[in-house]
């Protein structure tokens, strides 16, 4: 089957993989998209794999706040250029929140998410610091994140 120049773009726009990579893909699985994904996908984690003894030296705190809950969680990789990009950053946005709304335990519903993150990406990435934090009734809760999610506090104030 010959693989046109749409069919890569769509998969392209739907996976976030490289050119190349979705028409090798996509001539892999002899056009079918589906495949062509799961391809990409066990390309993808087999590289990651190759990545993991690599140190996470940069990262991004994010917080969530509505009081009385709020949470604090830190998203590590392994570049400054990835910390500062906008797919690494909004997941370490979601993290929090979800981690607010439902507790610590629940990161593991995204795990999914980070793998895809990292396939995405080309970069090591682990979660760092989680915590979830309630306030007592009558309690103020207030929070502050320094140099663009390097460190963040939540402060409670008691009455």
């Amino acid at each position: 089957m010959a693989i046109n120049a749409k069919d890569v773009q769509a998969l392209r726009q739907a996976t976030g993989a490289g050119m190349m990579d979705c028409k090798k893909a996509l001539e892999e699985s002899a056009g079918d998209v589906e495949a062509a994904k799961k391809w990409l996908r066990e390309k993808g984690l087999s590289a990651t794999a190759k990545r993991a003894d690599r140190e996470n030296t940069q990262g991004v705190v994010a917080l969530s706040i509505e009081c009385p809950l709020a949470a604090v969680v830190k998203l590590k990789c392994e570049t400054d250029f990835v910390a500062a990009s906008e797919q690494f950053v909004a997941e370490a946005d979601e993290l929090a929140k979800l981690v607010r709304t439902k507790g610590v335990a629940a990161v593991g519903e995204r795990a999914k998410q980070l793998e895809d993150l990292q396939i995405l990406l080309k970069e090591k990435i682990e979660l760092g610091d989680v915590v979830r934090f309630e306030a007592a009734a009558g309690n103020i809760m207030d929070s502050y994140l320094h140099l663009q999610g390097g460190r963040g506090v939540n402060v409670v104030v008691v009455e």
